[in-house]
């Protein structure tokens, strides 16, 4: 059976991956836990069947490459410049702070400094795709601490890239063998090798790569389409390697962002995802694989002590930093939570230092015990979001220390905000600026309604203000904000937050200034139109009743129907998405009854 060990490696990981997955998935957990978990079961540590190794870490590669350019595909530097002003010296901060104590523990434990250096990397940085599965879960990837957290841990990711790269460069010094000359000449030569091949890829790429993705896709075969992206994706990390000497996993996050500013980006990641989840799901198998419960139970100390620093360290300095920074503590808890937690980084990481004889075997085994169980407490922190907050509004004495220099801010930031109070004409408030509140803003304007932005975003309160939006900042659901923004004389409030535990406050509170005012809701469930019917809310717009609206009326559209037919059509299937919440068969209701014949040409 020696020739069929790859299939039979495939075959079992993947099926295996396949039962766990689907279990800590059904568990409200990140399916990650179980692609790890799967690993531990055939892998050399458990009785049973055993997975070849070597080709597990093989197979592990080609994810590594398809993870990185899956991260590059993805990666816009208008997000991170958006958050970069907390983002960017929140994520060095708290890097270094894990990192050092991350040294301190391996220190202590007999490992060496360049082992202690990198199981702290590896410690601090945190998973995206279990930190934007928290944030979707608990409905805050809109809100503008997720948007913190996420650009928090690009950076973090790109850190990462950087040291991926200066891996294989300083594992001489780590070792012992090397002086610091030397190490800093050949240091001095990486980075030059790697400024070539930024612009080789960069520049170059940008020419030649989407030109080939263009010619490839008129060819309209998928099958070219997909392997094309493929290819690019190994080449440029097979050439980063093989010719420049660096990571492949650069040369992969390069190609992916050259491909990700092409037209034809979004096809070509619809086209990598299937082949990236599956490899990545290897990858994880094989890190699983390398999993000791020996020196789980011979050294539970130095396993506790690195949980500490995953679930109460980083946690504890993120909430400081940004604090510091000035933003309000449900931005500092909502990053907090979403770092308390370790990922496919760390073990990358943990994998090229193994390759290199600077991290131990075991070095393998503390960061998926505490990925494991990092992982496992992630969705249940994120429950905890809402009381952890209300426990600090509690306190009033440390809600005003985590929250004085976010007030501070926010304060000078209205005071010079050009808000004219008085006038004549209708007076509209948006609270919240997201993507649905910048849309609502827009049209008002169009229609000669100027209207007032609450949001908690310092930043965004600060630049609306200089472009000449009247925008304060502070928290809707907070009656002296309300009536700084001039609800009792306002006509309209729009409520655009993401958050339903953020909507039904602000409507009460606005409701009692405002007996007569009109208050439009955006809301995401049918399931909560009885709680905002009763706290006062005029009108909501509800996403799930919405995207069935939308698609009705394409239908429509296509048969010919008249366009007084399809409102009437649209009318009357919100209606019955109103008054029934379950929404038995959307599409049946969309024909019923039989459509009359068009009445005019399509």
């Amino acid at each position: 059976m020696h020739d069929l060990n790859l299939v039979i490696t495939i075959a079992v990981g993947l099926s295996a991956a396949l039962v766990l997955g689907y279990v800590t998935h059904r568990l409200r957990l990140s399916p990650i836990l179980g692609y790890l978990l799967a690993g531990i079961v055939v892998g050399p540590k458990t009785p049973g069947f055993v997975a070849d190794a070597g080709l597990a870490a093989q197979l592990a590669e080609i994810g590594v490459v398809l993870l990185m350019f899956g991260v590059g595909l993805h990666f816009h530097v208008k997000d991170l410049l958006a958050v970069r002003r907390v983002a960017v010296p929140g994520a060095v901060g708290q890097s270094l702070a894990a990192t050092a104590l991350g040294v301190a523990l391996a220190l202590a434990a007999g490992w060496t400094l360049g082992q202690g250096l990198l199981l702290g990397i590896g410690l601090s940085v945190a998973s995206t795709v279990v930190l934007i599965r928290g944030l979707e879960d608990s409905g805050r990837l809109e809100e503008t601490a997720g948007r913190v957290a996420v650009g928090w841990l690009v950076v973090e990711d790109l850190f990462t890239v950087l040291v991926l790269v200066l891996l294989p460069v300083v594992a001489d010094s780590a070792s012992g063998t090397g002086s610091a000359g030397s190490v800093a000449g050949a240091v001095g030569l990486a980075l030059g090798k790697i400024a070539v091949l930024v612009g080789v890829v960069l520049y170059g790429g940008a020419r030649v790569i989407p030109w080939a993705l263009t010619h490839v896709a008129r060819t309209r075969s998928r099958e070219l389409f997909t392997l094309t992206v493929l290819v690019i994706a190994l080449a440029v990390a097979t050439l980063s390697a093989t010719v420049f000497g660096v990571s492949m996993a650069l040369g992969a996050f390069l190609a992916g962002m050259v491909v990700g500013q092409s037209k034809l980006s979004y096809q070509a990641a619809a086209d990598a995802l299937p082949l990236r989840d599956a490899f990545a799901v290897l990858f994880f198998v094989s890190v699983g694989m390398l999993f000791d419960f020996e020196f789980l139970v011979s050294h539970p100390g130095f396993v506790l002590g690195a949980l500490a620093i995953v679930l109460v360290a980083k946690p504890l300095v993120a909430v400081g930093l940004v604090a510091v920074l000035g933003y309000s503590s449900r931005t500092a808890l909502t990053v907090a939570i979403g770092l308390a937690q370790i990922g496919e980084f760390s073990f990358i990481l943990a994998d090229a230092g193994r390759k290199l004889r600077i991290m131990p075997e075991a070095g393998h085994s503390v960061l998926v015990a505490a990925a494991l169980i990092s992982i496992t407490l992630n969705p249940l922190l994120f429950r905890c979001l809402d009381p952890l907050d209300a426990w600090l509004r509690a306190r009033p004495r440390l809600w005003r220390l985590l929250n004085q220099r976010a007030e501070r801010r926010g304060r000078e930031a209205n005071r010079t905000a050009a808000r004219t109070r008085e006038g004549e004409g209708p007076r509209a408030v948006v609270a919240g600026f997201g993507p649905v509140g910048q849309t609502v803003v827009r049209i008002l304007r169009d229609f000669g309604i100027e209207p007032v932005v609450i949001d908690l975003n310092v930043d965004t309160v600060t630049a609306l203000s200089a472009a000449g939006t009247d925008a304060i900042y502070g928290d809707a659901s907070r009656a002296d904000v309300l009536v700084a923004a001039g609800i009792e004389r306002a006509k309209y409030l729009f409520v655009t937050l993401p958050d339903m535990g953020r909507r039904i406050p602000v409507v009460t509170t606005a409701k009692d200034l405002n007996s007569g005012l009109r208050i439009f809701v955006r809301a995401r469930y049918l399931s909560e139109r009885l709680l905002l019917d009763s706290v006062g809310a005029t009108a909501v717009a509800y996403e799930e009743a919405e995207a069935a609206v939308a698609l009705s009326r394409f239908l429509l559209e296509d048969v010919g129907v008249s366009r007084e037919r399809i409102e009437s059509e649209a009318a009357r299937l919100r209606g019955e998405l109103a008054i029934d919440s379950r929404v038995p068969s959307i599409a049946t209701r969309a024909v019923e009854p039989p459509l009359e014949e068009p009445s005019e040409p399509r």
